[in-house]
């Protein structure tokens, strides 16, 4: 996690706020396509072949082919991983969340330009989409919140960690039963789970058990300071202290001339005082 907290020092200011949002607002636009232009989806497909080709728009607008049909349960599932999105970007901060999606995006891509080269030019465009990342985002979720539980089909209340076992049998069974093509976007589509939850160890510091144990730790050792009407820590921009959230981190910032705090939302996006 080393090169993941150098990248969010260099290039956090420029992280996505709200990504969750955008991929919705993309899944949307592929449904309106889907009922009003349907032959269009298919000039958008993630497929190496044209993309060699001078289609190069395709390396991007496969983000917009929706993960399914629409229907009532579709419409549910999305306000789903709406909110489970939104609450790893709180979680995580927006940097990290970012990398997370896009090395899911990124290993999809490269995923479908190895299969092309192995099969020897076939035609995969079909089996890639964004329905595994999403899925993925499903299972960091269950990670950093293992014992959360919903109501399943809004009656049965369940941990989300057995949901995703769940998910996890069915990502086995359908790898089993799909050929290359979906197989390749199972492994590239969570490639980004497996790098952060397995080839990582400094993400525990960003998990929910880890923040709130440094909270109750804060407490602890000064209490005074946490009392009703008194915080440890403010924003200089938004004002937001540590009681307008639980996740929220603050930092001072080297290079403002004085000693300004700011939210993990404005560390690196604000003007520095001088």
């Amino acid at each position: 996690m080393k090169f993941f907290n150098k990248l969010e020092r260099k290039y956090g200011r420029y992280a996505i706020s709200n990504l969750t949002r955008y991929i919705i607002i993309c899944y949307v636009i592929g449904y309106l396509l889907a009922l009003a232009a349907p032959w269009l989806l298919t000039m958008l497909t993630l497929d190496p072949g044209k993309i060699l080709r001078g289609q190069v728009w395709r390396l991007v607008t496969w983000v917009l082919i929706p993960p399914g049909g629409l229907s009532i349960f579709t419409i549910i599932m999305l306000f789903f991983y709406y909110s489970l999105g939104s609450a790893l970007e709180k979680t995580w901060g927006d940097f990290r969340y970012n990398m997370y999606i896009l090395t899911g995006l990124v290993a999809t891509v490269i995923g479908s330009f190895i299969l092309f080269f192995v099969s020897g030019g076939s035609n995969y465009s079909g089996a890639f989409s964004t329905y595994y990342i999403n899925l993925s985002i499903f299972l960091a979720f269950a990670a950093s919140y293992p014992d959360m539980q919903v109501l399943l089909y809004f009656v049965i209340p369940i941990k989300i960690k057995w949901m995703a076992y769940l998910d996890i049998a069915y990502l086995a069974i359908s790898f089993y039963q799909s050929g290359w093509g979906g197989r390749v976007a199972i492994i590239a589509s969570l490639f980004n789970f497996i790098v952060f939850f397995f080839a990582t160890r400094d993400l525990n510091r960003i998990s929910p058990k880890e923040i709130h144990r440094k909270q109750k730790f804060a407490k602890a050792v000064n209490p005074t300071r946490t009392g009703d009407g008194v915080t440890k820590h403010k924003c200089a921009i938004c004002g937001r202290t540590e009681k307008d959230g639980a996740n929220l981190e603050f930092r001072f910032c080297s290079k403002c001339n004085g000693n300004y705090e700011y939210c993990q939302d404005h560390l690196f996006t604000h003007e520095h005082v001088k």
